[in-house]
């Protein structure tokens, strides 16, 4: 137990009430988990908000509130009023476990696509490099080599500094994390002290939440523009914000590009699904990772490896032997030849990407066969536009189902069906149930064509009407190519 006093030290607020050297065991922002020896912080999210409950944390025990709203409590309670209770709990998490972000070094890369291949990459390198390295990412979370699971690209504040000082308290020097426009905006990374910082892309995502592109944009700056002199920032030269990025950060500024000059430079010298063959700052390095996508993500990778002061020939020599991230771009083979490449693609130009990719393998009369939904209670307005993207680069196209959560999913099909002109609506057929347009494609492709089913990746549960139901796309193609092929 740690005393209160102690704790708000680090909180930047006013005192309202009540005992300040009360003991506390654990913080909560959750009032069903409330109770003595509890701190409760009234968070005010999209769902719901901390200050109606703080008469049921009370009555379970609590006597430590945090808020930003004016409460009533009985005189033992003590009050603690903030600006910002989300920044609040934040900056309460890192004083509870310490600050352990200062004792190690902590990575975060950011953008819409490419940040788990780029952070699972990462901690690969670094272990395979010797180190003891934490992973936290959208797939798993991982100390060492222990798994746990991810419920979220980037844990609450809570959460998070917890793993952070198991992977302290477990000896690992390093930790290679994701972080969400989410995260960044709803404070989740507050207080913690990053080492490094990488930037992939940004894209057309997440506008059901940030509602505009300036809005995303804005929060995926903000996270560069927090960083102190101590840190370096390796941003991607190639997309047009990336330079937007590094405006304000007082981190040490890097770039990285394949197509304009930068620090980190490369140069796609084969690309085929044997892998890239990549010439890095003039080195030229093999891998088994496939596409332009993963040869930016590449050059990430060597870029924060590098400027963490690793031996550049040693980080080559290692990244030639990395692997894949599960759902990302991983495919398998049917006895006759068919070859499925399941991807995570969930946006425009992720799908795009993973669809030039494939182009650039087609041989002869080799078809595409895209098979492809979109998630409900999400960014509508990319509905169309995957669907287009899909007809235009696909020789034919099946729009599915992908997590339609509490939406129906024929609405969302509709919604995609909207994005097809004439003709490319005579090549793309509208299946609901995601197993059966798997089927299909299976079905309809010949030896030597390429079927890509994207948006689950890694994934594998499929949720609809609030259940989540077992449904992982590599398994399900790997059977249908067994069931099919005899």
């Amino acid at each position: 137990m740690q005393p209160l006093n102690h704790l708000l030290a680090a909180v930047v607020g006013q005192h309202i009430q009540g005992e300040l050297t009360q003991a506390i065991a654990s913080i909560e922002f959750d009032s069903r988990k409330a109770a003595a020896n509890t701190i409760f912080v009234c968070i005010v999210g999209s769902q719901a908000n901390g200050h109606k409950y703080v008469q049921q944390a009370y009555a379970q025990g609590c006597r430590a509130f945090i808020t930003q709203e004016v409460v009533e409590l009985a005189p033992d309670a003590c009050v603690y009023q903030v600006k910002n209770t989300s920044v609040a709990l934040a900056q309460l998490a890192c004083a509870f476990y310490g600050h352990p972000s200062k004792e190690l070094k902590l990575v975060g890369v950011t953008g819409t696509n490419g940040k788990t291949t780029t952070a699972t990459l990462l901690h690969d390198l670094f272990t395979a490099l010797g180190y003891k390295a934490g992973l936290l990412s959208t797939v798993v979370n991982k100390i060492e080599q222990e798994a746990i699971v991810s419920t979220h690209t980037t844990p609450d504040p809570v959460s998070l500094n917890a793993l952070l000082r198991q992977m302290v308290n477990a000896g690992c020097t390093h930790c290679f994390m994701e972080v969400s426009s989410h995260a960044i905006d709803q404070h989740r990374i507050g207080g913690l002290h990053f080492a490094a910082a990488g930037f992939t892309n940004i894209t057309h995502d997440h506008l059901d939440y940030h509602h505009t592109f300036a809005e995303y944009l804005k929060v995926k700056k903000a996270f560069f523009d927090g960083l102190d002199a101590s840190a370096f920032a390796l941003v991607n030269a190639d997309d047009k914000n990336g330079a937007v990025m590094l405006q304000n950060t007082k981190a040490k500024k890097l770039m990285y590009a394949l197509r304009t000059p930068a620090d980190v430079k490369g140069k796609i010298i084969e690309n085929s699904l044997a892998g890239l063959v990549l010439q890095i700052n003039g080195q030229e390095v093999h891998t088994r990772l496939v596409g332009a996508f993963n040869a930016s993500n590449l050059l990430l990778v060597y870029g924060l490896a590098v400027g963490l002061g690793e031996a550049p020939m040693e980080v080559l020599r290692i990244i030639s032997q990395l692997s894949h991230v599960a759902g990302r771009f991983e495919y398998v083979k049917s006895p006759k030849g068919i070859t499925a490449i399941i991807d995570y693609a969930h946006t425009p130009d992720a799908l795009e990407n993973v669809l030039a990719t494939i182009a650039a393998f087609r041989k002869g009369s080799t078809k595409v066969f895209t098979v492809v939904g979109c998630g409900g209670d999400r960014d509508k307005e990319k509905r169309p536009k995957m669907a287009a993207i899909a007809a235009a680069k696909s020789n034919q196209v099946i729009l599915t189902s992908d997590n339609p959560r509490s939406e129906d999913p024929n609405q969302i099909l509709k919604d995609m069906e909207a994005g097809l002109g004439t003709e490319e609506a005579l090549h793309t057929l509208s299946i609901v149930d995601r197993q059966q347009a798997i089927k299909m494609a299976v079905m309809l492709a010949q030896p030597g064509d390429i079927i890509l089913v994207a948006g689950k990746g890694h994934e594998t549960y499929q949720e609809i009407k609030g259940v989540k139901t077992d449904f992982d796309d590599v398994a399900i193609t790997q059977t249908l190519f067994n069931q099919l092929d005899k």
